[in-house]
């Protein structure tokens, strides 16, 4: 049986990871900083099972590290842990700096010392973040239409994208951090031989992301939106999420969010820059593209994207129109708080060299993705309401 080994077994990758290498038959050893708050509860369905172990450990700490290393003697290792938040990066520089950059650092230092150096192979998580305002360029020779393309003087249309041969500009001490990183991992396989690969993963969105990200955020205000606006209804359930009209349910929704506003327990959503565009993934898709790199026989760095490039704004109207609120305009708050100090305003990841190596591709496509983060919202916010499901998707109150 083989062993893995995840730092940062707690966040949105490292659960769905988890999930995969037991689903293949690993022993996984998941790691993670001890917290007076339980934050293991993406992890719930692992838990139990006989090959998952969960452990304390932190990776600015280069001892606590090896001794995981060397006790656990896994056959890979896989780094998604990091302060990923690049908003937070401006406001924590040198935490996040230890914490992304100097916590691979320490992971590729024990990888390097283990008697086992040479049967260990690593991933560590890059990130989109580090291309900054850059991209490359290619040549068309058609018209087509789409924020994907780039007109000169002379007329003759560009594709631009990122894929592994773009230079990096990193704009967010997260990305200069994130980018450290990617060239130690580098540097430590050119120079002492270790199966060491960077996976540098576009936007990856899904139920279980961090409520600070914007994805989460505008689905989680929501659902939390639908279930306050469920308590406040006259009427009487059970109410049923979809398929039933609004005359029916609710009462008119202007007039009831025009009352909602005027109430400080339930504020706009606060939103920034709705005009950034990113290449957006299911992150259950993209930890299938970071397992499959440490099946090669040769380690390498590979972009996991979709090929597709949406803005926030994008996200928005589809979140709001699966969920039935229509235009979104009258329930968002455009906040100058949320703008970077340096934005990245278009990423879009070509995936051909995954493709190609790997046999790696998205399965869920971007309104799929923005469909089950609104639904997997809506009812867990109904449910902390008050509220209990007695068919599918239908709820009456307890």
């Amino acid at each position: 049986m083989k062993k893995a080994v995840i730092f940062g077994v707690t966040g949105q990758d490292g659960s769905y990871l988890a999930d995969l290498l037991l689903e293949e038959g690993y022993s996984v050893v998941g790691v993670a900083r001890r917290s007076s708050v339980d934050t293991t509860e993406r992890l719930d369905q692992n838990i139990k099972n006989v090959n998952f172990t969960l452990v304390e450990g932190d990776i600015t700490d280069g001892f606590c590290v090896s001794d995981i290393i060397n006790k656990y003697e896994p056959d890979e290792v896989y780094n998604l842990a990091a302060q990923s938040h690049v908003g937070t990066s401006f406001k924590q520089p040198t935490l996040t700096w230890d914490v992304t950059a100097g916590g691979c650092l320490n992971i590729l230092e024990a990888i390097r010392v283990s008697p086992r150096s040479e049967e260990i192979r690593f991933y560590q998580a890059s990130s989109s973040e580090m291309f900054g305002k850059n991209f490359t360029s290619v040549p068309i020779s058609e018209d087509s239409v789409g924020d994907s393309l780039v007109k000169t003087e002379t007329g003759v249309s560009y594709l631009k994208y990122q894929d592994e041969n773009t230079a990096f500009i990193p704009q967010s001490p997260y990305a200069i951090a994130k980018l450290a990183a990617h060239h130690l991992v580098r540097n430590y396989r050119d120079s002492y031989g270790l199966h060491a690969s960077n996976g540098i993963l576009f936007n990856h969105e899904s139920e279980r992301r961090g409520e600070n990200f914007v994805t989460r955020k505008i689905t989680k205000w929501i659902g939390r939106f639908l279930a306050w606006e469920k308590q406040n209804s006259p009427l009487t359930p059970p109410f049923c999420r979809f398929g039933t009209s609004e005359e029916d349910i609710y009462m008119p929704r202007e007039r009831m969010y025009l009352d909602m506003i005027k109430t400080p327990a339930f504020p706009k959503l606060r939103l920034g820059n709705l005009k950034a565009r990113r290449d957006w993934g299911h992150a259950k898709d993209y930890v299938r593209g970071m397992w499959l790199m440490l099946q090669q026989d040769e380690p390498d760095d590979y972009v996991i994207a979709t090929g597709e490039t949406h803005s926030v704004e994008e996200f928005l109207e589809h979140a709001f129109r699966h969920a039935g609120l229509g235009n979104w305009n009258q329930y968002v708050y455009i906040d100058p708080e949320f703008f970077r100090p340096a934005e990245v305003d278009y990423l879009l990841g070509n995936p051909s060299k995954a493709a190609a190596k790997l046999g790696w591709r998205p399965e869920i496509k971007f309104e799929e993705l923005a469909q089950k983060m609104v639904e997997a919202d809506i009812d867990e916010e109904l449910r902390r309401s008050g509220l209990q499901e007695v068919s599918d998707g239908c709820f009456e109150t307890r």
